[in-house]
């Protein structure tokens, strides 16, 4: 079973724009794909790879250039600093679920396959999707449902769940489908589900936080000309990727100096981003809905 196909690979990679002799971090090592590439161009150069998930471990080649670190990329700097690293050349994020963390049924993270209601990135991690389910009140639940899935009837999904763990807990994927599959619009139910799964999976590692956590790092340890590569899979961490290469904020604000002039701590090199083309779409479905962004410290 293939553990994860990058979506978006050639024009990460070059947008990454590597020095042999350079320093540089993957932050979602994964099954590696972009380290591997990466150390293609690397001569005396370094890489740094995290992944919270212990299964990644198993695809980490032996290479003296590659020191990977299993950690959650929301703790960048103090990894980096711990190994001696106070700068680098460029960082690259790729945001989506593996393929591994999506076939495998107990990780429970698709709907598409009955399993216990984990969506744990890190397997040590205390709180699963059926916590949250079972345990947040109404209000929570929707605000939930709404800020992480975008969906705009959160508020039913809420009160389903909440009449339906009074039955009994919820603790399946199938349990969670039948608890709200009369809300399902007819003919997307598929499109339905993924964003309920979606704000289960955000709220469950916290990835919005995280995400802010490890761009706000990023920028600080990055050299000037280097470069903030990410793949984003969904608006909200798109939104937030954009506005922060922009204005160096999350929320888009430019600032200007006294004389008038904008200041923000990029330059954008792709502005509208770039999405995968037909073909690479025909060979990996999954990536439809990549979209990358890359940015060049001033």
């Amino acid at each position: 079973m293939v553990y994860h196909i990058p979506a978006l690979l050639k024009e990460s990679i070059e947008g990454l724009n590597i020095r042999p002799d350079g320093t540089y971090v993957d932050v979602t090592f994964g099954g590696g794909g972009h380290s591997m590439e990466i150390l293609k161009r690397l001569k005396t150069g370094r890489l740094i790879a995290f992944d919270q998930d212990e299964d990644a471990r198993s695809n980490v080649p032996s290479d003296g250039r590659l020191l990977f670190l299993d950690q959650n990329f929301r703790f960048l700097k103090n990894n980096l600093m711990f190994n001696n690293i106070r700068s680098v050349d460029g960082l690259i994020a790729d945001l989506g679920v593996s393929f591994h963390q999506f076939d495998e049924p107990e990780r429970g993270f698709t709907f598409r396959q009955d399993a216990p209601l984990d969506m744990r990135m890190n397997k040590s991690g205390q709180v699963t999707a059926a916590d949250l389910l079972n345990k947040l009140e109404e209000k929570s639940l929707a605000d939930m449902f709404y800020k992480f899935g975008e969906l705009t009837n959160s508020r039913r999904i809420a009160e389903e769940i909440v009449a339906a763990r009074i039955r009994r807990p919820l603790a399946s994927v199938n349990d969670i489908v039948t608890a709200i599959g009369n809300l399902a619009p007819f003919r997307q139910e598929h499109k339905f589900y993924a964003k309920v799964f979606q704000a289960l999976r955000i709220a469950v590692n916290h990835e919005i936080d995280y995400l802010k956590e490890m761009l706000v790092q990023a920028l600080s340890v990055l050299n000037p000309g280097g470069r903030l590569v990410v793949i984003t899979y969904h608006s909200l961490e798109d939104r937030l990727v954009k506005n922060f290469m922009k204005s160096g904020n999350f929320e888009g604000e430019e600032k200007k100096d006294f004389y008038g002039n904008i200041e923000t701590p990029f330059r954008i090199i792709n502005k509208k981003g770039t999405t995968p083309g037909d073909e690479e779409i025909a060979a990996n479905k999954r990536s439809r809905s990549a979209r990358l962004r890359i940015a060049e410290k001033i």
